[in-house]
């Protein structure tokens, strides 16, 4: 049964590859082809959530490449592989031909492979492998359109926002080497040693919330809204926004280890539900509010991982990934055919397109959470293992959960206006309308939205229990009568308030309406904090390099190359000079040895005659 799962994640990944690197000729057929490894990467989920396979191999010395379908990897892998083959049946319909559609399905394909690498990954080196693929082909799809500057823009903040975070698995890695866990098993790294134990938490942590836009992290989904429809409907609902709340339910013991963790957890996630759910409400573009109301949606995830609701908040992921990939299938059909995505020009979207709009309208009330539709539930389950915690982080729970409808209704209250005599006026803001649905987006909208109105059926008792023994986490807080009554009771409430008030003035002050429509401006307080210093900080270190370091190098070769002249005329005129003068000197004494030769015997015998007289007329006057 191995290679079952080592299949499951090799077919995307594979196929992904060979497309996205095929080239334009083969653009024809791609869409059919990703398509169909969908599928097939579907079945294969789902045979492999029946059977459970689990395999590895050796990647290094003591450490082994692990991959398992067990617990939740089994209700993600089926998540994950649903959501890729809904949304690539619609992207069919959303390339034309001029597109580089095999990039596209291709980038696609290997995006969703490494997501199902990070859920059935059991080892540390694999699970990182997998999560920058996912980031590295996130930021080739956010900037698809890499012809528009300000498209690759987004994509450049995107992709190092989350780098950013993603560098907490690196320090998780390391500190659990030095902590004893040499197998790096996802398993062991809560029994690694103090002080190491808490480095590996604070890695993880920052990593998941990084991934999943928590704060202080979340403008990162904004920019991300730059990429195409099915790029948003994919990152935004079963993949990479939902992959740092899936680890964080996957990793809770370690959370309960350090005993700070899981509070931090909760609080971060609470506080993102609630000021994102703020954003969402302020925002007039329909995919920034879908954005912004994915960050929120996401933190009743962490929440739920922080306070101990595992089962829960992975009834609210599944919940959501269904809910979230409909509603932004349903705004790139409305982008396609009318050219824009603000709200004020899709008055009356609803009705003219009323396949459509009512899908969105289920979506819309569903992330609502109004009753009896599957997100209801799933944040009363979240709910309850907050109350469990503490009745604060309940009350901002519910709070987040208040504005949830707000900003639901609001994007519904728009879409479904009568249509307005001067429509046209406002379409075209983002690309030339068609005017049409195309044929492959009914499908795959209408599976979507049934799953978002059924997936509840998850928080009912029965399906809970099997969830929780399928989760390993034992029993969990169940919501109580009361807490299900009050919960619907604020959503309705909040919903008829969404509804009255928005034809008549905005639902809050222009100041601050002004600050959550700018995201809170944290990227501007990332640049301030973070990205200026940084830039600063480099700067500082260039200067000292050029002038310090590089100066330095450069005066010592400067200095070297004056001891070489120095060297050269010392040689030139001493060394040199001497060994000429000895040349010349022996030169003059070779031409005065040679007079005396005249080649004739008996002068050679009178000259050492007369040489011997004047020795012996020294030696005689000496004495």
């Amino acid at each position: 049964m191995s290679a079952l799962v080592w299949l499951l994640v090799a077919l995307p990944l594979g196929a992904g590859t060979l497309l996205a690197s095929a080239g334009s000729r083969h653009d024809r057929p791609a869409p059919a082809v990703g398509v169909a490894v969908a599928v097939l990467t579907l079945g294969l989920a789902v045979a492999a959530a029946v059977t459970r396979p689990a395999a590895s191999a050796p990647l290094f010395a003591g450490v082994r490449a692990g991959l398992a379908v067990d617990g939740l990897s089994a209700v993600m892998v089926v998540t994950v592989a649903a959501v890729t083959t809904a949304v690539l049946a619609f992207a069919v319909g959303e390339f034309g031909p001029e597109e580089d559609r095999g990039r596209f399905f291709g980038l696609m394909l290997v995006f969703a492979g490494a997501m199902l690498v990070t859920v059935t990954a059991t080892t540390l080196p694999l699970l990182l492998m997998a999560w920058e693929v996912m980031g590295a082909t996130s930021w080739a799809l956010i900037g698809y359109w890499w012809r528009q500057p300000d498209r690759v823009r987004a994509a450049d903040t995107a992709f190092l926002t989350t780098r950013a975070a993603d560098l907490g698995l690196y320090l998780a890695a390391g500190a659990a080497v030095a902590g004893g866990v040499g197998s790096l098993t996802l398993r062991a790294l809560p029994h690694t040693a103090s002080p190491w134990l808490h480095l590996v938490t604070a890695g993880v942590v920052a990593a998941a919330l990084g991934k999943s836009a928590q704060l202080p992290f979340s403008f990162w989904l904004s920019r991300a809204m730059r990429g195409p429809s099915a790029v948003s409907a994919l990152l935004h609902s079963a993949t990479m926004v939902a992959a740092g709340a899936y680890l964080l339910l996957r990793l809770r013991p370690l959370l309960d280890a350090t005993g700070w963790a899981g509070p931090l957890t909760a609080w971060t996630g609470a506080a993102t539900a609630l000021a994102m759910g703020v954003v969402a409400v302020a925002q007039r573009d329909l995919k920034q509010l879908l954005a912004a109301s994915t960050s929120a949606q996401i933190g009743f995830m962490v929440l739920a991982a922080g306070s101990g609701g595992v089962a829960a908040g992975t009834t609210q992921l599944v919940a959501h990934a269904a809910t979230k990939s409909g509603l932004f299938l349903a705004a790139g059909a409305w982008l396609t055919a009318l050219g824009t995505r603000q709200l004020p020009a899709l008055r009356g979207a609803a009705r003219r397109y009323r396949l459509v709009g009512t899908c969105f309208a289920v979506g819309a009330l569903a992330m609502a959470g109004l009753p009896p539709l599957s997100l209801w539930a799933a944040k009363d389950e979240v709910l309850a293992a907050a109350r469990a915690d503490g009745t604060a982080l309940y009350a901002v729970g519910l709070a987040a959960a208040a504005v949830a409808a707000l900003y639901s209704v609001k994007a519904l209250w728009y879409v479904t206006r009568p249509v307005p005599a001067d429509a046209a006026r406002g379409y075209d803001t983002e690309r030339h309308g068609t005017r049409r649905i195309a044929r492959t987006t009914p499908a795959p909208l209408l599976v979507l939205t049934s799953a978002a109105a059924g997936s509840g059926v998850l928080a009912l008792p029965g399906p809970a229990a099997w969830l929780r023994r399928l989760a390993g986490t034992g029993a969990e807080p169940v919501p109580a009568p009361w807490e299900l009554g009050l919960s619907a009771g604020v959503a309705f409430a909040a919903a008829a308030l969404a509804w009255w008030r928005l034809p008549h003035r905005a639902l809050a002050p222009r100041a601050a309406v002004r600050w959550a429509a700018g995201w809170l401006y944290l990227e501007r307080a990332a640049q301030a904090a973070v990205v200026r210093p940084v830039l600063g900080l480099a700067r500082v270190l260039a200067g000292f390099d050029d002038r310090v370091v590089d100066g330095a190098v450069r005066q010592a070769a400067r200095g070297a190359l004056a001891l070489a002249r120095l060297a050269g005329r010392v040689d030139d005129g001493g060394v040199d000079g001497a060994i000429r003068t000895v040349a010349s000197g022996a030169r003059r004494l070779g031409r005065l040895a040679r007079h005396p030769q005249t080649g004739l015997l008996h002068q050679y015998y009178a000259q050492a005659a007369a040489g011997f007289a004047v020795l012996v007329l020294i030696i005689l006057v000496v004495r």
